[in-house]
């Protein structure tokens, strides 16, 4: 099948260049290559620290703050740079990281906001949330207070209009060699100019997961990358034929295979599968900017651990296919989110059928 791409690739250039709202939202401009931990405040453009803790930012222009640093080993997800704070230690002390957006959002519409996390190695703990802060003004730092190192609680630092989004999931982030993407919708009240990560609850309320029992220290680390804030798509079901003489797939839309299906709990990929993914596989082939995220789930049958395996599963076996195809590895993830988000009732066989899904997404860099 021949692929008509020219006039099709300026457009979706120019449309996903249009749609993330975040300034310098891979840490890619710095102002100074870090020489030293504590130095996101200073070093990054357009980004600052809400609190008086001392983010960090890596970049691999340096040697001694880079890859390879003092909480572990880790390559940024994109580019040179990415940032990374403390999300739980002793005392509640904590570290955020503050973006800001191009225009202020507008009222009534949504947005999809995501970026990825990676736990760092020396972590001992693994969190099930991160939160993000949305806010009407850029937060400062209040010497008024004696927890300026610590927890941020919104209304002692602002008198302005401010919004906290939690985004809590069944499984731990605790991924320490991959970077996971979080990410959720949300209806925007027509004032967000700024936005903070991190989490916001104090120990107490921090729900994590033992990952590494022999350490001197208890915390949980976190690398950050790749953070977006772009007006929600509705998804779409693609056909056989939607990658054809005229595509109409757009990045950051998320599509639902049509015809890729599998036998009850079985990972294996059937045979009228291929022609779907051969088609995919094309695509991304011609258009090597473009990178590719899978998503699996399942319906509710059987245990959540079960699932959010199965789910893994099969959205690897996307992944795989296309990779021996000779796709890049660094050109896909794959993700199992198990039954956590159906699109159809799970109380009817055809309800469980929808849900049984794999999507992907596609990503300009």
């Amino acid at each position: 099948m021949k692929l008509t791409t020219s006039i099709f690739f300026s457009c979706i250039l120019k449309f996903a260049l249009a749609q993330n709202l975040v300034l310098n939202p891979s840490f890619e401009e710095y102002i100074s290559c870090p020489e030293s931990i504590g130095q996101f405040n200073y070093s990054v453009k357009d980004w600052s620290t809400p609190n008086f803790s001392s983010t960090d930012y890596f970049n691999t222009c340096s040697e001694g703050v880079g890859a390879i640093n003092y909480n572990g080993q880790q390559t940024p997800r994109t580019g040179k740079g990415y940032s990374g704070i403390y999300v739980y230690s002793d005392k509640n002390y904590r570290e955020y990281i503050q973006g800001e957006l191009s225009q202020t959002l507008e009222k009534g519409k949504t947005y999809l906001v995501s970026f990825f996390i990676s736990l760092a190695d020396e972590s001992s703990y693994a969190l099930n949330d991160i939160n993000i802060l949305f806010s009407e003004e850029k937060l400062k730092v209040s010497f008024k207070s004696s927890n300026i190192e610590k927890t941020i609680k919104p209304k002692k630092i602002t008198n302005k209009a401010f919004e906290l989004f939690s985004n809590s999931v069944k499984q731990f982030y605790n991924k320490k060699e991959d970077w996971t993407r979080v990410s959720f919708e949300f209806t925007s009240k027509g004032y967000e100019n700024y936005f903070s990560i991190g989490n916001f609850s104090n120990n107490l309320k921090t729900r994590k997961q033992t990952v590494l029992s022999q350490s001197p220290y208890y915390f949980s680390y976190y690398y950050i990358d790749d953070v977006s804030v772009e007006l929600a798509e509705k998804e779409h079901i693609i056909t056989t034929d939607l990658i054809s003489e005229t595509p109409k797939i757009k990045p950051n839309e998320i599509y639902t295979f049509k015809s890729l299906v599998f036998d009850f709990d079985k990972t294996e990929l059937l045979e009228n599968s291929i022609e779907e993914l051969n088609q995919l596989y094309n695509y991304l082939a011609e258009n090597p900017t473009l990178t590719a995220e899978i998503y699996g789930h399942t319906d509710t049958i059987g245990s959540g651990s079960r699932n959010r395996e199965l789910s893994e599963q099969r959205a690897r076996a996307v992944a795989d296919y296309l990779i021996l195809k000779g796709l890049n590895k660094s050109r896909i993830t794959s993700f199992g989110l198990g039954s956590s988000q159906p699109i159809s009732s799970n109380k009817t066989e055809a309800g469980r059928q929808e849900n049984r899904r794999v999507e992907f997404k596609l990503i300009m860099n």
